[in-house]
């Protein structure tokens, strides 16, 4: 599929130690210069509407809520379809997969790459975040969700559990993929709040038999390592979104100026949209910094967490998992792509060393693609 195009950034920033400023008339950022853009429709990654103040005319007006990176900030979801796969074609006997998700979800963007990375096609459908039609079948009400269809329909919720489900089911010809869901039962929890909420067993780990682990973790402490950051990729890095997104009130107002003039809007909605979503999120982002013990300047937590991932990762491996990408990778890759086309993310470019690994990541996953 096409990739749309990247919008121009719309700032000067600065280059890192070198001291050379930035050409504000370029249309990539600096680090872009040496590799060819793809956008992954990421450049909206925390853009939000905020659901009206009751009443139908306030949804008209405002669009879509949806809690990004698990209640880390809202999104209006566009109605048009990302990229589009088709499940039919598929051979008979394989997959058929179709992906419910937000557009700029991490955790959609997650599953996403997984796909990408095994060359798996699949059918996407948007969902509007305040209606919610389209997964109206469903009692699970997030996203994404997962319909698979190997011989029988099944439905796969939680993002890490949708990924490990099905790489479990590509390596192990043993089970049937409803067998290999069952081995990741819900369990409901009771969140600090009171609030009851579903978590799902054994989601980092896959379900082989011990040929089959020995084949694909040689050594135990490579499957330890893989466990341990899809596990802060989701409990850490996710949460240092949207605070990020909408750390000032330009930042807010650019990430739903991108939204406004990429979405359906009439002159009203869109100007109601714009302005009072990025007021309203520059503030919730606030309240999200306090909840996850950010500090005053959240770049610092977004430069020393995708640092830690870069220093893990080493300077002799290409990716965690070698000379190819394994789950953490696909992970933390999934989640930071989110962000392309903001101003947070072309900071965290030019002042992390993460630019490396990430153009690589990129790479590999066009090849697997094509």
């Amino acid at each position: 599929p096409s990739p749309g195009a990247r919008p121009a950034p719309r700032r000067a920033g600065k280059m890192a130690a070198a001291g050379r400023a930035w050409r504000a008339t370029v249309l990539l950022p600096p680090w872009r210069l040496r590799a060819p853009r793809r956008d992954y429709g990421g450049a909206a990654a925390a853009t939000a509407a905020v659901a009206g103040c009751g009443g139908g005319r306030g949804r008209l007006l405002l669009g879509a809520a949806f809690a990004l990176g698990g209640g880390a900030g809202l999104y209006l979801a566009a109605r048009q379809r990302l990229r589009e796969h088709s499940a039919a074609e598929l051979p008979a006997g394989r997959l058929q997969l179709t992906l419910y998700q937000y557009k700029t979800c991490p955790f959609c963007s997650k599953v996403r790459a997984f796909l990408d990375y095994h060359g798996l096609p699949y059918e996407i459908v948007e969902v509007n975040p305040i209606m919610r039609k389209e997964i109206k079948f469903s009692s699970y009400r997030k996203v994404p969700i997962l319909l698979a269809d190997a011989g029988s329909p099944l439905q796969l919720n939680d993002s890490s559990v949708i990924i490990s489900a099905i790489k479990t089911y590509l390596i192990s010809k043993r089970n049937s993929l409803e067998e290999i869901v069952s081995f990741y039962p819900p369990m409901k929890t009771v969140t600090e709040q009171g609030k009851e909420v579903f978590e799902y067993g054994n989601k980092y780990w896959l379900m082989l038999d011990e040929k089959e682990t020995k084949r694909i973790y040689p050594v135990k402490e490579v499957r330890v390592e893989e466990m341990k950051w899809r596990k802060w990729a989701d409990d850490w890095l996710v949460h240092l979104i949207s605070p990020n997104v909408y750390r000032t009130p330009r930042e807010a107002l650019a990430s739903f100026d991108y939204i406004v003039r990429e979405g359906k809007f009439g002159a009203v909605e869109g100007f109601f949209a714009k302005y009072m979503g990025a007021v309203a999120m520059f503030f919730i982002s606030k309240r999200l910094k306090k909840r996850h013990h950010l500090r005053d300047d959240v770049r610092e937590d977004l430069y020393e967490a995708v640092n830690e991932w870069v220093k893990a990762v080493g300077k002799h491996r290409l990716f965690m998992g070698g000379n190819q990408p394994n789950l953490a990778d696909l992970a933390v890759y999934g989640v930071l792509r989110v962000m392309e086309g903001l101003e947070a993310f072309d900071d965290m470019m030019v002042h992390t060393k993460i630019q490396p690994w990430y153009q690589r990541m990129e790479e590999v996953i066009q090849r697997a693609e094509a």
